[in-house]
């Protein structure tokens, strides 16, 4: 048990100097990954500590992550479809987008939400160790384990609905792919079934992107010369991201889903 306590502070540690690393960049404005690489580690961060939910403090830390995925969404959204413009010569558009993140993307770096997850983090060592020292870490290998295969299971049970909504998939896989990659000896995953959830979760987040876009087209005038590239565009992502969510059907359960 206190080798797993272990583990989890490890890791909440290197997460947190990730995040140390994302807010440099934001600051400095260096490269427009920093913000995406940001939310990236903060998905990590949730996955890593979603199996304490219920225990003291947890739901704190909790709201905290999830502020800062709520503040940055819009601006990561931004930030792909300007790239998307920039590449299909609408220059316009892009730089109208771009200016905008110039000025958001650094606001970022000195928010109440991101502050707020650093201050939760700077303290939560040292609270799992007293939580531990008062019995509260008990069995923490067994309460991992069992979060991820209720992790899996749900994940089963939302791909083999033939009603199946992309959107939650798109979520759940993320959950089950980083909670394996926080805690890879509790994973029980086949061999390189990492690749797999990694390419439908490629897949779906195309689909996402062109739902994201479309929406967008309906207020904003510019994007209008976008709309039937992006009407075919979301068939065929559709398409793509059913084919990626059989193969990783078949390759987690061995039979093929329902349609």
């Amino acid at each position: 048990m206190s080798t797993m306590v272990d583990h989890l502070i490890a890791e909440i540690l290197s997460l947190n100097i990730k995040l140390l690393a994302c807010h440099a960049r934001l600051v400095a404005s260096t490269d427009s990954e920093a913000l995406h690489d940001l939310r990236t580690t903060v998905r990590r961060l949730r996955s890593v500590l979603r199996p304490l939910r219920g225990l003291p403090g947890m739901e704190q830390v909790e709201e905290a992550a999830k502020g800062v995925g709520d503040l940055t969404t819009p601006l990561r959204d931004m930030q792909v479809l300007a790239a998307y413009l920039r590449e299909q010569g609408m220059d316009q558009a892009a730089v109208k987008r771009e200016k905008h993140l110039a000025s958001a993307c650094p606001r970022v770096a000195s928010s109440a939400e991101l502050n707020r997850l650093f201050g939760v983090l700077d303290q939560l060592p040292s609270f799992l160790r007293a939580q531990q020292r008062h019995g509260l870490l008990k069995k923490l290998r067994q309460r991992i384990e069992k979060r991820m295969d209720k992790q899996w299971k749900t994940l089963r049970e939302a791909m083999a609905d033939p009603a199946h909504d992309r959107h939650r998939l798109r979520l759940l896989i993320k959950r089950v792919r980083y909670a394996a990659e926080a805690y890879p000896e509790l994973s029980h995953q086949p061999q390189g079934m990492q690749k797999r959830l990694k390419s439908a979760q490629g897949a779906l987040g195309d689909w996402h992107d062109h739902l994201q876009w479309l929406a967008q087209a309906g207020q904003q005038a510019d994007l209008a010369p976008c709309v039937a590239g992006w009407e075919l565009g979301i068939l065929r992502a559709e398409e793509k991201s059913d084919k990626a969510l059989e193969r990783l059907f078949h390759a987690c359960f061995g039979d093929a889903p329902a349609h």
